[in-house]
């Protein structure tokens, strides 16, 4: 079995405005990001201690939040699709999954998600869109 290496992100809380709501209306308080990434496992199993050996994260955490906070959206979907492209820039990223998730829903309670998988064939899609 040839080694495989994933990056996860989990519980991000975005500041971002999502969604057109009406009087009445339950309006989430929050908006939670969880990004899983593949990488090459010799990103992770390293000769040595050193940043020159490992996927550098940190850029892409802060463009996710500068997206988060770039514009309003309508929708969680649009967001997702610029987190997508935003990690498609890296071709250290063979594959991936988002899932964007909002509450309260209802009744001050519950959340509702939106989850997006691109596996290495969809991802390389993505990035001929962009070239």
């Amino acid at each position: 079995m040839k080694p495989s290496a994933c990056i996860e992100l989990k519980d991000l809380k975005l500041r971002t405005k999502i969604g057109k709501y009406q009087p009445g209306d339950t309006v989430p308080d929050e908006h939670v990001l969880n990004l899983s990434f593949s990488i090459d496992a010799g990103l992770v199993l390293i000769p040595e201690d050193g940043m020159a050996y490992v996927f550098d994260y940190d850029p892409l955490v802060l463009e996710i939040d500068r997206l988060a906070i770039d514009c309003y959206y309508e929708t969680q979907e649009r967001l997702i699709s610029r987190i997508a492209q935003a990690c498609s820039v890296y071709s250290e990223i063979t594959s991936l999954e988002i899932s964007l998730r909002k509450g309260p829903v209802h009744n001050n309670s519950g959340s509702l998600g939106v989850k997006l998988h691109l596996d290495e064939t969809a991802l390389n899609q993505l990035r001929a869109l962009k070239g």
